[in-house]
């Protein structure tokens, strides 16, 4: 099974330590939306390891692995099979990542940039519709024409060939036995194809998705029922002998390229020269101060880092240790996150092309006259962009997207030190559709 980025230019949190979770868990559950929530449960923690996924058969891969004396970043390539596996709404080998990791031995931080990139063919006009406008939402996400070139496998195997301890192969072995043994769909799995059905969200458009998500009768299937996916296995069987090239050469590339340009409403342009030539990239970690830390992430393309360092920025000027959890540090929070998802929604780009003015947007002065326009006792109405000092960018926009589910996330920890967090992402609960 593989899927597919909705669209190649929307970027992904990939932040590695966000220490005000615990109030962005107030709000509503981002990036994806929640279907259930679970009682309350105490803080764990851990002498040797540890790994935490968004789904229990991809925790246990990953602490097997980790208990047998793998990596972190061995874990982290068991651990994204195993979820493109039983969370396919979410990532996958079809879709695109960013990685932070610490590596203890050398006492240094890198960070990997495997999101996906734009047929080289594509143009300004890519996504307007006929009459120049842009394309609504769902009717530019739907078809081939919103596929990137995938980046996840790749920078899986960068990451591995550096860092990874066990064999690549053996990795596979776990989500290879899975999918062709089958698994219960779990009940955020049932939810979530429940409300990509239909007629705007249209999982059930094309024949393979509908044929694997939803009962003969149209109706979609519930949890419990025993999904098994021999096709993905056949895939990652390949994967597994021959390398990611399995994956971005030869017939499989071609059947790619072949399904992304075939739908008949929004078909692709994605080429096997595309998927051939992708590379990932590394990138400089993006670090910032908050209350003597160093709080490190992913810098452009993504905005995590950045948005993230202005956050903290800005709530240092707040007695937030002082007032605890509450109302009135939710308040706090939120009101920087808006001027902070301001400022991203203006400036924040892919560096490659554009000119992100990193600096001026963590500058101190500058945060501490944003931080100005947070009023203790009210909301602002609307949180407009500000003027950070050094901005040079050919981006001037105020649009931001809308948030959508088809992200994950999952942080891991190994015996000697070693760290994982990576954001692996579709950018829509089930991408393109296409399967």
């Amino acid at each position: 099974m593989n899927r597919f980025l909705t669209r190649a230019a929307i970027m992904a949190l990939g932040v590695a330590t966000f220490m005000l979770s615990q109030f962005a868990a107030a709000q509503a559950m981002q990036p994806e939306d929640t279907h259930a929530r679970a009682v309350a449960r105490e803080a764990v923690t851990a002498s040797r390891f540890m790994v935490a996924t968004a789904n229990p058969h991809a925790t246990q891969v990953g602490y097997e692995v980790l208990a047998g004396g793998g990596s972190a970043i061995d874990a982290a390539v068991a651990v994204q099979m195993m979820l493109n596996l039983v969370e396919p709404q979410s990532s996958g080998i079809g879709g695109g990542a960013f990685l932070v990791y610490w590596d203890a031995g050398a006492g240094k931080l890198v960070t990997f940039d495997g999101r996906e990139t734009a047929p080289a063919a594509a143009t300004p006009d890519y996504f307007l519709a006929e009459n120049g406008e842009p394309k609504e939402y769902w009717d530019a996400v739907v078809g081939g024409r919103s596929v990137g070139v995938p980046g996840t496998l790749r920078l899986l195997e960068v990451a591995h060939k550096t860092h990874g301890r066990q064999s690549w192969s053996g990795l596979l072995q776990p989500a290879i036995e899975l999918a062709r043994a089958g698994f219960e769909i779990s009940p955020r799995l049932a939810a979530s194809i429940e409300g990509a059905a239909g007629e705007k969200r249209q999982l059930d458009k094309y024949d393979a998705a509908r044929a694997y998500f939803f009962e003969p009768d149209g109706s979609p299937k519930k949890a419990g029922t025993r999904l098994t996916n021999p096709e993905f296995a056949d895939t990652l069987s390949a994967i597994a002998v021959r390398g990611a090239d399995a994956f971005y050469t030869g017939a499989l590339a071609g059947e790619i390229v072949r399904a992304v340009r075939a739908t008949p409403e929004n078909p692709g342009i994605l080429t096997e020269q595309d998927i051939r030539g992708y590379r990932v990239k590394m990138r400089e970690p993006l670090c910032s101060s908050y209350r003597g830390y160093q709080v490190c992430g992913m810098g452009p393309p993504t905005s995590g880092g950045l948005s993230v360092g202005q956050i903290l920025g800005l709530l240092e000027h707040f007695d937030l240790p002082g007032m605890g959890l509450g109302v009135d540090a939710a308040h706090l929070f939120a009101e920087a996150a808006r001027l902070a998802y301001a400022d991203r929604g203006m400036y924040i780009a892919d560096s490659d092309f554009v000119s992100v003015p990193a600096t001026g947007l963590l500058d101190p002065a500058y945060l501490t006259a944003r931080a100005q326009l947070i009023d203790r006792d009210s909301a602002m109405e609307k949180a407009k962009a500000g003027n950070p000092p050094w901005h040079r960018t050919a981006l001037r926009s105020h649009h931001v997207g809308p948030e959508q589910s088809g992200t994950s996330h999952f942080s891991i920890v190994d015996a000697n030190g070693n760290a994982v967090s990576m954001t692996t992402t579709i950018e829509t609960g089930f991408g393109s559709r296409l399967m």
